[in-house]
């Protein structure tokens, strides 16, 4: 029970610097991979702490493999370098003490796959917990739909990620990215009984 003060903690700390980030306008915070970065990287520093505390030899050991993370290349993302830390945290921690490499294990396994569980329960409300981000990496299935006149139901959609309005042409373009690719079906089934729609494009991964 002691332990779980502090898990507390961390959890409602990586959850309220990620909150006061997106309220102030920092919008990169609002991606996935930053919330789950914002969730697990202070879980993989109390767990070094906690493996190494009291023994010299092992703290610099975890130095050097820590250092070793960068490799040569450039980081694609925040959440794939803090999933390096957490994988040699993992061995270390495993070597060291099991029981805090099964706590890593399981608080990883929950951040990830919750973060995600929170997204899907967002969706049903026509809420989103995150943000769709093309610069992570992340496959998205992509449709773009040209049309004469506006469409309120897209541009209120939480998908949209761009609107190009072509006044001498009179016509709207509308690009939407989705994770779920039924979801984009379902869009798709809504924007065919509309009869200003000129055009549907689709794009799956």
């Amino acid at each position: 029970m002691d332990e779980l003060a502090p898990l507390a903690l961390l959890l409602f700390g990586g959850l309220s610097f990620r909150f006061a980030l997106t309220l102030t306008g920092q919008h990169w915070a609002q991606t996935y991979q930053q919330t789950v970065a914002f969730l697990v990287l202070p879980f993989i520093t109390y767990i070094i702490t906690k493996t190494i505390s009291g023994n010299i030899a092992l703290a610099l050991g975890m130095v050097g493999a820590m250092s070793i993370v960068r490799f040569r290349n450039p980081v694609k993302s925040a959440l794939e370098l803090v999933m390096y830390f957490d994988l040699i945290t993992l061995g270390i921690s495993a070597s060291a003490r099991t029981k805090w490499a099964i706590q890593l294990i399981l608080i990883t396994l929950g951040i990830i796959l919750g973060v995600k569980l929170v997204q899907t329960i967002s969706k049903k409300f026509n809420k989103s917990f995150y943000n769709l981000s093309f610069n992570e990496g992340v496959s998205l299935h992509m449709i773009e739909v040209h049309s004469s006149e506006k469409i309120e139901m897209i541009e209120k959609s939480q998908n949209l990620k761009v609107i190009i309005n072509l006044p001498d042409q009179n016509e709207f373009v509308y690009r939407l990215a989705f994770e779920n690719k039924m979801q984009l079906e379902s869009l798709k089934e809504q924007l065919e009984k509309i009869k200003n729609i000129k055009k549907i494009d689709i794009n799956y991964v």
